[in-house]
Order: C-alpha cells, then sequence, then structure tokens
C-alpha cells in the first residue's frame, strides 16, 4: 500500500525536482515484515535531440553614458535599431543556457553628438518561473523567464567628441569590455515548435565602453527587442517517478520468499533421505527416468533507456545458467522488449536486442554456458508481454525442444 505525503519544497529545489512524495513499501527480511519509507520523486529527463532553440529578434537600442542617468529629460540618450540572434537548450523544464549575439549603432551626447557601432555576444542562464512554481506544462501559453548571463563587447567606428581614451598618445578608435547583464523574457506560446517572446535587456560595463571615463563609473546599455523562438524536436519532458514499480519490486519480494519456503522444503526431504543412509542393494530392475521440464520462471528487468544488467537481476541470470546446466537436453529463447512509451519502435527494436545479447554474453561468458543452446531475439516495443508499461523493459526466456 503506498501513501502520498505532500512535501513543502522550497523554491530553490524546485529548479531540480517537482512533485516529490513519499511511499510506504511492505518488506519481509527473515520472515519479518517491515514496512519501510520510500522516497518518491518525479524526475524530468529530456531527450537529446529535444528542447533546442534558436531565437531570431529585433528591437531598439539606448545608451545611458557619463552623467546621462542623472536626468533623463536632457535627452542626452538616443534610439537606435538592435538586431538579435540566439540559441540555446532548455535542459530541464526549469533551466536553460543561451548564446545570444546582438548588434546595434549606439548614439549619446557628450560635448556634442557621439556615435560608434558594437557587436556583443552574452552566455545566459534562463530560468522558467511558471514551470517552477506552478509545475511542468509545456502548453503554457505565457511564462516569465528572467536570466542573467556574462560576455564581451566590441565596439567600433567611434565618432565621439568627448573621448579621453589615448593608446600611445594617439586616440583609440575602438574597445574591448566584458559586461553583465540581467533581463526579462516575456515568452508567448505558439504552438510546440514556435514562440513570440519579447525581452528586455540591462548591460552593464565599465566606464571605458563608450572611450570616456568621465562622470559616473559605470556605463549602461539598455534594449527592448521582440522576436521568435524556433523549437527544434518541440519543447517535451519525459518524465519518472521509481514508486511505479514498487508494484513490481513487491512482486520479486513474493518470488523470493516463495523460493525461500520451497529451499526449506528441499532441505526437510533431503534431511529424511540422509536418515534412511546406507540405501539397501536393490535386484537388477530396468527403470525408466522421466525428466520433467519445469517452466523457466526468471525474467531480468532493465532499467530506462538502459541494456546493462544490474547487480540486483544478475541472480535471475545466475538463475537461469544453474537451471541450464541441471536441464542439458533445454535449450532456450532469449526474448528482449522495450517500452513503448519511450523511444521510436526503431530505437526501442535495437534497445531490446542489445539487452537480449547482454543477457546472452552474462550466459556464456559469466556462467559458461554452451551458447549453441541459446538463441536471441529482440522483440522491440511492437509487443508489450505486460499491460504495464514500465514492466516492459525486461528479457524473458522460453524453453525450445532440441
Amino acid at each position: 500500500m503506498k501513501k502520498h505525503l505532500i512535501l513543502p519544497v522550497a523554491a530553490i529545489s524546485a529548479f531540480f525536482a517537482a512533485n516529490s512524495a513519499k511511499a510506504q513499501e511492505v518488506v519481509v527480511v527473515d520472515d519479518v515484515t517491515v514496512s519501510e519509507v520510500v522516497p518518491c520523486k518525479t524526475h524530468n529527463y529530456t531527450d537529446k535531440h529535444d528542447n533546442w532553440f534558436l531565437q531570431i529578434g529585433a528591437g531598439i537600442n539606448s545608451p545611458f553614458m557619463e552623467n546621462d542617468m542623472a536626468g533623463l529629460s536632457g535627452a542626452n540618450h538616443e534610439l537606435t535599431a538592435a538586431y538579435n540572434l540566439g540559441f540555446g537548450r532548455w535542459f530541464s523544464p526549469y533551466l536553460a543556457w543561451r548564446l545570444d549575439l546582438q548588434y546595434s549603432q549606439m548614439k549619446w551626447k557628450n560635448y556634442g553628438l557621439n556615435k560608434a557601432r558594437y557587436a556583443n555576444a552574452n552566455f545566459d542562464i534562463m530560468w522558467d518561473m511558471f514551470n517552477t512554481f506552478h509545475g511542468v506544462n509545456p502548453d503554457r501559453v505565457f511564462s516569465l523567464v528572467p536570466f542573467a548571463g556574462i560576455g564581451g563587447t566590441f565596439a567600433w567606428d567611434f565618432d565621439a567628441k568627448g573621448t579621453n581614451n589615448y593608446n600611445h598618445g594617439e586616440l583609440k578608435h575602438n574597445s574591448w569590455t566584458l559586461p553583465v547583464s540581467a533581463g526579462l523574457q516575456l515568452r508567448f506560446r505558439v504552438c510546440r515548435y514556435a514562440d513570440i517572446f519579447l525581452e528586455g535587456r540591462a548591460s552593464f560595463y565599465g566606464d571605458n565602453f563608450n572611450l570616456c571615463t568621465s562622470g559616473r563609473p559605470i556605463d549602461i546599455n539598455v534594449s527592448a527587442l521582440a522576436g521568435v523562438n524556433i523549437n527544434f524536436g518541440g519543447r517535451n519532458f519525459k518524465t519518472y517517478n521509481a514508486c511505479n514499480d514498487l508494484a513490481y519490486v513487491s512482486n520479486l519480494n513474493q518470488q523470493i520468499n516463495d523460493l525461500r519456503g520451497e529451499l526449506a522444503t528441499t532441505a526437510a526431504a533431503l534431511a529424511v533421505a540422509e536418515s534412511q543412509l546406507p540405501c539397501p542393494e536393490v535386484a537388477n530392475v530396468t527403470q525408466t527416468t522421466v525428466i520433467e521440464t519445469a517452466p523457466v520462471l526468471a525474467s531480468v528487468r532493465f532499467n530506462i533507456n538502459s541494456d546493462v544488467i544490474t547487480s540486483e537481476e544478475m541472480v535471475n541470470v545466475l538463475n537461469v545458467a544453474e537451471y541450464l546446466k541441471a536441464n542439458p537436453e533445454i535449450n532456450l529463447l532469449i526474448q528482449g522488449y522495450a517500452d513503448k512509451d519511450t523511444g521510436t519502435e526503431t530505437y526501442n527494436k535495437e534497445l531490446s536486442l542489445r539487452r537480449a545479447q547482454a543477457v546472452y554474453d552474462a550466459l556464456t561468458k559469466t556462467y559458461g554456458v554452451d551458447g549453441k543452446r541459446l538463441a536471441v531475439e529482440g522483440e522491440g516495443s511492437s509487443v508489450q508481454p505486460y499491460s504495464t508499461n514500465n514492466w516492459n523493459r525486461i528479457v524473458i526466456f522460453t524453453p525450445v525442444a532440441e
């Protein structure tokens, strides 16, 4: 029986986990029933091809230089056109990285009209606030996305009357600067593959951004942009919760308890047989030995998107090896499967075959089973042995007559 308890989660924790809960699982250890609390978390993960985006935009730019920030009424700054190109990836529903490029001409007044051109590159970290505080929803129409970053700016073609930066006695005509910036993006969903955005950014420079170091010690450049985000592969995150497999784990525990009971019965029968030794000689009587083939009940379960046999599942491979050694007339068909909800049919076909091959290798190389007695098939996800999808990441054994 599972009991889900809602846990309070701080905002910073919500960047990395959602829907945290706990479940209670009953486990039998040495014939004693123990209730243990198992942590449950819904993890979000992404396919390597999903959640990439390309950003294209344009807007306006305005610099605030020297004493310009003291009062805007003097019209010491002028608006110019700005152009934007960026690309990045949402590596979780909450956080993304982005490389943002911007080009513009800037104009300001300082002892007359000054102007220059600049190109800027920023590396930003973006945060989806609504996914953090209101739950992950790839179909949300409106999102609020703050961001912050660092970058580099090259400015050239200075026509600056207030310039006082010199290089070996000559006026400088370009500058390299390293700004820090912050901003806010308003994102509007059009469809799975496209968004419209409105974005404002403020970049903070040292006082030599415009080759003039008078007045305030910080130069500020402000831009406002609008454009479109193109989402390659769509904005899509898959989820996985370990508590979904508790029923399967409980079933394995029950199988272990059943095997313990059979072992105790066998030990008792062996003790009775040993008490009757030595056995009396029996006259030559022709006896017919009938070998009954017992079904192979073991199976090997795999983690999502994995063909590696875990240490817990290796005991089932050992049991199959012992079964084959005890029944030399039996051959086995090793059939691999995959969950149809994760991965394409083509990928799942290859994954299921790799899982079956991994079990084959363990039986032959680790436990010495003759490979001629084994056959391998990958069924993919077109066939699902179990109605519970998570159970279908599995390898099943089928006896085959010689």
